[in-house]
């Protein structure tokens, strides 16, 4: 792909030009996921605080590059000039440990990690045990290592990363409407991830199948055309499972489409089996929404003892038993109490989550030092 793109700010007829980076991203920009929305709301904030940020897009067949991507990464990455600070994306980096062995003598490097590449779910024990390899080699030429959270801060011990080689910049929220819900209809559940194995569609639907309770909708919210997504064999599943009349599968959707999803949702589901962070948990409560996920990434912080309930990864007996706590009513109306209670706590969370103002600041921050 080798694409280029230049962000700067402009003030009072001037170019304001004193900072400068290079993102290094696999695929466009563009892509509708957490991920690369965190990419693209740091990009965006770093210019308003009059850094120049270049990003040069690689091939998106990372992190298995063909022999093509990785002969272009390496190009992209030798086409940079000496002494420039360069953030790379480490769905990328993390695979390419010769490239970073390279050019580390010659330019700044610094890794932004969302999760190590061998966490994905789905991975032979070769692949994960050739990704810890290499994203531990490459990690080993960088001046520092951008986290996303806490959590992934830790996960990164075993590759050999100091935590003073650490910084934690988390995803910032954006303030939105409450959510209105079903508002008469069947209860509204919405999930919002990649249909990729680590988001956990297939435990979600084997859960709800468990539950005679039937008054329920589920609308998937994630691309269905994105290398690796399982989009048919969930379409399958959902058909064994006989839920198929129950479960959406909508697509990607952003701006208006997706806040319409969020607006009339009653409950927010994500059975993830890792996350780096859980940007759409936050998401979820800034509209006030209950929240039903797991214990990984930044989640149970976000979520706290009010605003959900959680479960281990991959337990489809502890979620059938969290979802039914919210979806089936005996004649003391249990369900509904628990839903009025989580979304309270819900609005209640939603004030303090943190902001992207605060993201971008921590990000210029951690770059300033390495710019000098």
């Amino acid at each position: 792909m080798g694409g280029v793109r230049g962000f700067c700010q402009r003030r009072k007829g001037r170019f304001l030009i004193s900072k400068s980076v290079v993102l290094v991203v696999p695929g466009s920009l563009d892509t509708l996921t957490g991920g690369y929305g965190y990419d693209r709301r740091i990009v965006a904030g770093l210019a308003a605080r009059g850094w120049t940020v270049t990003v040069r897009e690689l091939h998106d067949s990372f992190p298995f590059p063909t022999p093509e991507a990785r002969a272009e990464a390496r190009g992209v990455l030798a086409s940079i000039g000496d002494g420039a600070l360069v953030l790379l994306d480490g769905l990328a980096f993390g695979v390419l440990p010769d490239e970073a062995e390279r050019e580390a003598g010659r330019l700044r490097l610094v890794a932004l990690v969302h999760h190590p590449l061998a966490a994905e779910a789905g991975l032979s024990v070769a692949d994960a045990n050739a990704l810890e390899t290499d994203e531990r080699r490459a990690l080993a030429t960088v001046q520092r290592v951008v986290v996303t959270s806490r959590r992934t801060a830790a996960a990164l011990a075993p590759y050999g990363v100091g935590q003073d080689r650490i910084s934690v910049v988390e995803p910032g929220t954006d303030p939105a409407p409450l959510a209105v819900g079903s508002t008469g209809g069947p209860l509204h559940l919405l999930c919002v991830a990649s249909l990729v194995p680590r988001k956990g569609h297939d435990v979600l639907f084997r859960a709800l199948a468990s539950i005679p309770y039937r008054g329920w909708r589920l609308t998937c919210v994630g691309s269905v055309d994105r290398p690796g997504a399982m989009a048919e064999r969930l379409r399958t599943l959902a058909r064994t499972l006989g839920l198929e009349d129950h479960i959406t599968f909508a697509g990607e959707a952003d701006g208006s489409r997706l806040q319409a999803h969020y607006a009339s949702a009653d409950v927010f589901v994500l059975p993830t089996s890792y996350e780096g962070y859980g940007m759409v948990v936050a998401e979820a409560l800034a509209h006030g929404l209950p929240v039903i996920s797991t214990h990984t990434g930044a989640i149970a912080e976000l979520v706290g003892d009010q605003a959900g309930i959680l479960v281990s990864p991959g337990d489809v007996k502890a979620l059938a038993n969290a979802l039914s706590q919210v979806l089936v009513n005996d004649n003391n109306g249990d369900a509904v109490r628990v839903r009025e209670r989580l979304a309270r706590g819900a609005r209640q969370v939603r004030d303090t989550l943190p902001t992207w103002d605060e993201a971008v600041r921590k990000m210029d921050d951690v770059l300033s030092r390495g710019s000098g």
